[in-house]
C-alpha cells in the first residue's frame, strides 16, 4: 500500500530538539540541549494531595468529558493572575502553549502568508507554523528583540498576518525587551494594522526583578497572548492558556474543539486546586532562586573554561538559557557529534533563524544539570572548541604548504 500524503505533510520536519534529545539518552551524555524544567522544582506533595482531592469530591466531572473552552474556575484563575483586565471569557485552555501556537497558526496563517519573527525565534514556533505553509520573515534584532524600525519595514503593505514575539526571557537568546522597547514595540505594531502575538513561558521565571508589562496589557485589542503551566508547575500536565480578542476568540475555539475537543479535565482540575489558596506566590520563588544559582554557575565556568577563545554570551535574566556565539569558523551543527564525543550535548542555533543562520551560535539550558554536571560539561565543551580550532589551523598550514611552489 502506497500513502499519498497532503502537500502541508512535506512542510513537517521533525523537531530537532527531539532528535537531539534522543543522543542525549545515551549513557554518560550531559545534556545542556533540552529546553526541561528541573524535577527538583516539580511539586510532587502538593500534586499528591490535589489528585485525592479531585478524585475524592470531583471524581465524575474530572474523569468526563468538558467544555472545550476549559474549566471555568481554573479560566476565572488566569484571568485573575494577569496584569491587565481579562475577561475570563477570553481565556482558552490549551493542552500546553505548543497547541496554542498551533491554533494560532490554523486560524490565521494561509500558504504563502507572511508572518514575522525575531531573529533568531522559538524553533517550536517554526515548526508550529511550516503546515499551513506560511513566508516566515525574520525581522533584524539586538540585545533586547526585534528592532522597531525594521518591524515596521518589514511589515509595510500590510500582508503580514502577525509578528510573533517573546518578550521576556526568549527561547533561545534569554534575552528581555526593555521598557523603552516595548513602547516602540507596540506602537511600531499600531502604526502598521500589526497584530502581535505574544508567546510568555518564562515570563515569572525572573531572577532579580520582575519583567516589565506584557506587550498585550498595552495593546489587548491587538495581541493573542499566550501562557503556560509548564515552566512554574510540571510540564508533563501539558495545560497552557491562551487571551485573545473577542473578535478572534471564537475561532480560536473552533480550532481548539476539532484538534482534541478539550485539554484534560482532570488536569485542569488538579491544577486549580493546587493553584486556589495561593500556592504559586510561595512556590515560583523557589523555581526563580534554584534557576540563578544554576545561571551563576553556568556563568562562572564560561568565563573560566573558555578564557581566550573568542566566545560571546549574555547574562540572562531569567528564564532558562544561554546563547552562545563561538569562533569564527566553527559551525556548531559540525560541532556537536565532537562535543558529544566528550559528553556533552547542546543544540545548533541555525534552527532556530528563519532565515540567514548564523552557524556559530548555539543554546545551553542551565536548569536541569546539577552543578558537577555543569562544570564538567561546559570544561568538555571548551575543549572540543580547542579542539576544532586546532584542526582548522593546522588544515590551513596544510593548504599553505601544499600551495608552496616545488624547489
Amino acid at each position: 500500500m502506497k500513502w499519498k500524503l497532503a502537500a502541508r505533510s512535506e512542510k513537517m520536519n521533525p523537531s530537532v530538539l527531539r532528535e537531539i534529545l534522543k543522543v542525549t539518552e545515551r549513557p554518560g551524555i550531559i545534556s545542556l540541549a533540552g529546553g526541561l524544567p528541573s524535577p527538583r522544582a516539580f511539586p510532587v506533595s502538593a500534586f499528591a494531595d490535589a489528585c485525592a482531592q479531585v478524585l475524592g469530591t470531583q471524581a465524575e466531572a474530572a474523569l468526563q468529558y468538558a467544555a472545550s473552552e476549559g474549566y471555568g474556575p481554573l479560566r476565572q484563575a488566569v484571568a485573575d493572575m494577569l496584569p491587565w483586565d481579562v475577561d475570563p471569557a477570553q481565556v482558552l485552555i490549551t493542552t500546553g502553549s505548543q497547541q496554542g501556537l498551533d491554533l494560532v497558526a490554523k486560524v490565521l496563517l494561509d500558504p504563502g502568508s507572511r508572518v514575522l519573527v525575531e531573529t533568531p525565534t522559538y524553533l517550536g514556533a517554526l515548526q508550529a507554523f511550516a503546515p499551513m505553509e506560511p513566508e516566515p520573515v525574520a525581522v533584524a534584532s539586538d540585545g533586547q528583540g526585534v528592532l522597531p524600525e525594521d518591524l515596521l519595514a518589514k511589515a509595510a503593505g500590510g500582508d503580514a498576518r502577525f509578528v510573533y514575539l517573546l518578550p521576556n526571557f526568549q527561547n533561545p537568546t534569554g534575552r528581555s525587551m526593555s521598557e523603552a522597547r516595548r513602547v516602540a514595540v507596540v506602537e511600531a505594531a499600531r502604526q502598521a494594522g500589526l497584530p502581535i502575538v505574544e508567546d510568555n513561558p518564562y515570563g515569572e521565571l525572573w531572577f532579580d526583578q520582575p519583567p516589565p508589562l506584557p506587550l498585550t496589557a498595552r495593546h489587548p485589542q491587538g495581541c493573542i497572548y499566550l501562557g503556560s503551566f509548564s515552566k512554574v508547575l510540571a510540564p508533563g500536565l501539558r495545560l497552557g492558556f491562551l487571551v485573545a480578542p473577542k473578535s478572534i476568540f471564537p475561532k480560536l475555539l473552533q480550532a481548539k474543539q476539532a484538534a482534541d475537543l478539550h485539554s484534560p479535565i482532570f488536569n485542569q482540575r488538579m491544577v486549580h486546586e493546587v493553584m486556589k489558596d495561593g500556592f504559586l506566590d510561595r512556590h515560583v520563588p523557589t523555581i526563580r532562586a534554584l534557576y540563578k544559582h544554576q545561571r551563576d554557575v553556568m556563568i562562572e565556568a564560561l568565563r573560566h573554561e573558555m578564557a581566550g577563545l573568542d566566545v560571546t554570551f549574555q547574562t540572562p535574566a531569567g528564564g532558562m538559557f544561554l546563547w552562545l556565539r563561538l569562533p569564527a569558523g566553527i559551525d556548531t551543527v559540525e560541532l556537536l557529534p565532537h562535543a558529544v564525543e566528550r559528553g556533552v550535548a547542546f543544540v545548533p542555533g541555525a534552527p532556530f533563524y528563519a532565515d540567514a543562520a548564523d552557524s556559530r551560535t548555539l543554546r545551553l539550558s542551565y536548569v536541569t544539570a546539577s552543578e558537577e554536571q555543569i562544570r564538567s560539561a561546559i570544561a568538555a565543551l571548551a575543549e572540543t572548541v580547542r579542539e576544532q580550532l586546532a584542526h582548522q589551523a593546522a588544515a590551513r598550514t596544510e593548504q599553505l604548504l601544499a600551495a608552496e611552489p616545488a624547489p
